[in-house]
């Protein structure tokens, strides 16, 4: 990269666009995702799907990505990353970003929870039983048992491909603070089973107009080390965590939260950070996985990346000179592929520093997604031992 003064007043955006995979690792059979791949398949199954700017930077010209074409001169270094931490979770993968790589991954109940696990839970919060308890989209399941839940009081459990249990409740049945109540002993039960976070759904309205309110509320099991965004704290760097970074982190490493609404709102307010504020902004930009990948919707997939594809000059527009940019993804979710889990993927990898020098580079296959922690931490000067960096 350019020689410049290193500081805390030196700026990155770290965009994680959430479930874009670019093909099966070569321990997919492991988790059952032999032939995935979410960008080659979306690219195949949608006509006139196309990311010219994304391209650009070099987003074709990345080792296993054959169904888009390559450029002569990519405007940033690419390559691509391998997640060695096991599991192809959220909570898994943004942990490594930071230089976290669990021995043992966390658990998932695709099949719904063990009755041990849902027996203490309903001893815990005196209830009789339990509605759903299955892997199924938020917004579909209060659809489904939400009228249910009104006549007989009974919460709404479900997961999903994370290992989460969520809990949902109309909030003119359960109090929201009785919901929370139920989260928080929840936790106790469910963090030693292996899951990585309880999640409060609480919802409002009529069937089949019922929808999710702003109330929710997520309780992280919070990394067990330090990560290197508590190492950038240390440093005097200012991290800004947009969309559901925060909650994924237990709120830790991070100086301030923006929640954001959906991707476009990320991308909003990200552009606006980069207006007002020095230092790491790190954005999950979450439809992709939430919306498309797991409701296996490669139509919508495509067009919400060729919405942020069309976004992506005013990032870059809004960036100062010696900025750096670094795009990539925590896991895949093929929505042309059979289920609704996450697939074990490569993910992309980006990296752009504003009029700079050096870009264009391959930074061919990654090791570990840590190498981006290790990345920041060369950036700003900050003492960092786990993964290599690109810079």
């Amino acid at each position: 990269m350019t020689d410049k003064a290193r500081g805390a007043d030196r700026r990155v955006v770290l965009l994680v666009l959430d479930s874009v995979g670019v093909g099966e690792l070569p321990d997919a059979a492991d988790y059952g995702d032999v032939g995935a791949h979410t960008l080659g398949h979306i690219a195949e199954a949608i006509d006139g799907f196309d990311l010219p700017n994304l391209r650009q930077m070099g987003l074709g010209n990345i080792e296993g990505i054959p169904q888009l074409d390559p450029v002569d001169k990519p405007a940033a270094s690419f390559g691509r990353m391998i997640e060695k931490a096991q599991g192809k979770d959220t909570a898994t993968g943004h942990w490594e970003f930071v230089g976290i790589i669990p021995d043992e991954p966390f658990r998932t109940f695709p099949d719904g929870f063990d009755d041990e696990i849902i027996d203490a839970f309903c001893r815990a919060i005196g209830v009789d039983g339990v509605l759903g308890n299955k892997a199924a989209s938020g917004t579909v399941i209060i659809e489904e048992l939400g009228r249910e839940h009104i006549e007989t009081g009974k919460p709404i459990v479900y997961t999903s491909a994370d290992p989460v249990f969520q809990i949902a409740a109309h909030e003119d049945v359960v109090p929201i603070e009785t919901l929370y109540e139920w989260c928080e002993k929840a936790y106790d039960i469910v963090i030693p089973a292996g899951l990585s976070r309880v999640i409060a759904r609480p919802f409002v309205g009529e069937w089949p107009d019922y929808s999710r309110t702003s109330r929710r509320k997520d309780y992280t099991f919070p990394p067990p080390e330090k990560t290197v965004l508590d190492a950038l704290q240390e440093a005097g760097v200012r991290t800004t965590g947009v969309g559901k970074i925060g909650n994924i982190y237990a709120h830790q490493g991070l100086d301030d939260e923006i929640k954001t609404e959906d991707n476009d709102d990320g991308v909003r307010v990200t552009i606006d950070c980069l207006g007002d504020r020095n230092g790491l902004i790190f954005t999950n930009l979450v439809d992709f996985d939430s919306k498309y990948g797991h409701r296996r919707d490669p139509q919508g997939y495509a067009d919400a990346l060729m919405r942020f594809d069309d976004q992506l000059p005013v990032i870059l527009q809004a960036m100062d000179r010696g900025d750096l940019l670094i795009i990539t993804a925590d896991h895949g979710n093929d929505p042309t592929y059979e289920g609704t889990d996450h697939t074990r993927e490569y993910v992309p990898l980006l990296v752009y520093e504003k009029d700079g020098e050096d870009n264009g580079r391959d930074l061919g296959t990654r090791a570990t997604f840590a190498d981006i922690g290790a990345s920041l931490a060369a950036f700003y000067g900050v003492d960092w031992k786990v993964g290599e960096s690109f810079l």
